[in-house]
């Protein structure tokens, strides 16, 4: 999503990467006083198994008076994050042991609940939807029994086939806070554990606070909804508990246990794998290139020149007149170069603020929004070098071709997302992005994306063309058969496993944190990784492309493209794999909307690598002809 390099930063990503706890925080630390109050809010409703986020109070659950909403920047609007206020208000310092959530029911404790309800809370808590709550900005999550991890958000229920489905309606709030003196806190954890309790395991609920009966806790199963639903409507009672836990945890380093990712083993022998790939390649670009053409271009330049007529040229050096010929649908290929490019520089840029700690975590909504102002910014440079490959492949219609570079893949991105969120506004759900959202998306395509990048153009455009070495015969040469081995549709499929070799493991921690709603901040593993993948992609294409002027094919300019970038081709098979195992495929919206944001993500994938490949192979080629001596 990506040369400019060096090995310097593949070291200093290393330090960054196994804990992920140095961060520039994105705000001041908010500091407490003995008894104030502070307002839990909710965030989003989300599940590991139904890619389809739900504003909080979709569902039947208490909403205070002063819900309202919170402004959402760009990248938390398009995440589906819709911040409100909940009924839960703790005060700082203050343990409660049981305290009743005003329903709005006046003189009687909870709400009354339809069938409708009912069924509603039924059919997410069997969807495994989570509840994500923010405490001065802190995400709530729970931890696994015997676990030394959290996890994001908290379930509202659970389903057992034996006993039926249970909501969660009493939490207990587990709040750490860093003591600065006695009149000043820092809250620096916040922690849920959930609990299901039945209106009659209650002993007392009145004032306000409320008393469990003896042996209550122990309770696996209280509220039965296939019991519930036999009646009109049930009362449910809510409920909360508060713990305060002083922490030596220093306010900066708040983050670091959300952000310890487990099984980080894994990762390294993900780098492993990856690197094991690059030294396979790494030899066979050693000896099958740097040996055997550096004495091939060594040995046909000792030649005198008096002898020059007498040598008979061999292999890659019979389609030096033919080589350079301008390849089919320049306009595709311009526009694809182009869009890889933008896609490069997002990435890069993007990866490296994240390793060095530019985009906290605490700023939810940072990274998308960064991500989107990177890739629009980075089109003035893509449309520089995509004009000047331009008018190197001989094109004359230059306006036509900036507007088609400016407007494809954004186009590509808001007619599907379009499409999608139709769907997604037919369920409700808050990962619809609203109108206002889309109209100012519009207005950064069009205001900005497509100056810059027609500006860009045409810089580059009135640019000399890229000198190439000797000059194209007007005649094309014919190709002669080739080998099975070397055909276009054999050659592409098998070169995108090795670069797909290299990220899949990263691959499925990446999908988890897009469609799981997992924590991801190993992005110093994420751009080792991705230095792999481009060292990958431009060895095997110079491989592949070297192999097939040897067999005397000169058409090597959209093979060069293709040959990295058929690693998308597994990417989204694999991804099918993850869809298969990890997710539910009950709901057809979510499912078109995974498969749709996949296929799209995948087709990115394939641009960027493509253009790896392609930049790497026109880069190799001007070199080894330029080297020799052509008439």
């Amino acid at each position: 999503m990506l040369g400019h390099w060096v090995l310097a930063a593949v070291v200093a990503t290393t330090t960054v990467a196994p804990v992920g706890g140095f961060y520039i925080p994105g705000t001041a630390p908010n500091e407490f006083t003995p008894g104030a109050v502070i307002n839990v809010k909710a965030v989003k409703l989300t599940s590991t198994k139904i890619p389809l986020p739900y504003e909080y109070y979709f569902l039947p659950f208490c909403k205070p008076e002063n819900a309202g909403h919170r402004s959402e920047n760009l990248g938390e609007v398009l995440h589906g994050d819709r911040i409100t206020n909940t009924p839960y208000q703790l005060r700082v310092n203050v343990n409660e042991t049981c305290r009743v959530v005003e329903c709005g029911d006046a003189g009687q404790p909870g709400r009354m609940y339809s069938r409708k309800d009912v069924a509603k809370l039924t059919k997410f808590i069997r969807q495994r939807y989570r509840a994500s709550w923010l405490l001065d900005n802190l995400p709530a999550a729970t931890r696994p029994l015997n676990e030394d991890r959290f996890i994001h958000g908290f379930p509202i229920g659970y389903y057992s086939p034996k006993t039926g489905t249970s909501l969660f309606n009493h939490v207990v709030f587990i709040v750490k806070y860093h003591k600065l003196d006695d009149s000043r806190f820092r809250i620096v954890g916040f922690e849920v554990q959930p609990a299901s309790f039945d209106i009659s395991s209650y002993e007392s609920l009145s004032g306000g606070t409320c008393s469990l009966k003896q042996g209550a806790e122990k309770a696996s199963q209280i509220l039965d909804f296939n019991k519930m639903e036999k009646t009109d409507s049930t009362r449910i009672v809510w409920t909360y508990s508060v713990r305060w836990q002083p922490s030596d945890v220093a306010w900066a380093s708040r983050w670091d246990t959300y952000l310890k990712m487990p099984n980080t083993d894994i990762h390294w022998f993900s780098i492993v794998n990856s690197l094991a790939t690059v030294f396979i390649l790494s030899v066979a670009f050693a000896f099958i290139l740097v040996r055997t053409l550096s004495a091939d271009i060594a040995r046909y330049n000792e030649e005198g020149e008096d002898d020059f007529d007498d040598i008979e040229p061999t292999g890659w050096k019979l389609v030096a007149g033919d080589v350079f010929r301008p390849p089919p649908h320049i306009e595709w290929l311009t526009t694809f170069i182009g869009t890889g490019i933008e896609l490069l520089v997002m990435s890069v840029v993007t990866i490296l603020f994240a390793c060095f700690g530019m985009l906290s975590p605490s700023s939810r909504g940072a990274l998308m929004t960064e991500a989107i102002v990177a890739f629009v910014l980075a089109g003035a440079y893509a449309g520089f070098h995509a004009g000047r490959f331009y008018r190197t492949f001989g094109g004359q219609n230059w306006k036509q071709q900036a507007l088609l570079l400016a407007l494809f893949f954004p186009g590509l991105v808001f007619g599907l997302g379009f499409l999608l969120n139709l769907l997604i506004w037919g369920k409700q759900s808050s990962g619809a992005v609203p109108f206002t959202t889309m109209i100012a998306l519009l207005l950064i395509w069009f205001g900005v994306s497509v100056p810059l990048v027609t500006a860009g153009f045409f810089f580059g455009f009135r640019k000399q063309a890229y000198a190439f070495p000797g000059v194209v015969n007007q005649i094309a040469r014919q190709i002669p058969p080739q080998k099975w081995f070397l055909q276009a549709h054999v050659s592409t499929l098998v070169a995108g496993l090795f670069p797909f070799a290299a990220i899949y493991i990263e691959l499925y921690f990446i999908l988890s944190a897009i469609w799981g709603n997992a924590f991801y901040y190993l992005f110093g593993f994420l751009f080792l990784v991705f230095l792999v993948l481009v060292v990958v992609c431009s060895e095997l294409t110079i491989v592949l492309v070297y192999l097939q002027l040897c067999s005397e094919d000169y058409r090597w300019w959209w093979r060069s493209f293709l040959h990295s970038g058929s690693c998308a081709i597994f990417a989204f098979l694999y991804s099918v794999l993850y869809f298969t195992t990890s997710l539910s495929n009950d709901e057809l919206t979510a499912t078109l909307l995974y498969f749709g944001y996949t296929a799209l993500m995948c087709f990115a994938l394939f641009i960027m690598t493509g253009t790896i490949g392609f930049v790497s192979s026109f880069i190799f080629v001007s070199k080894i002809y330029g080297a020799v001596k052509i008439d």
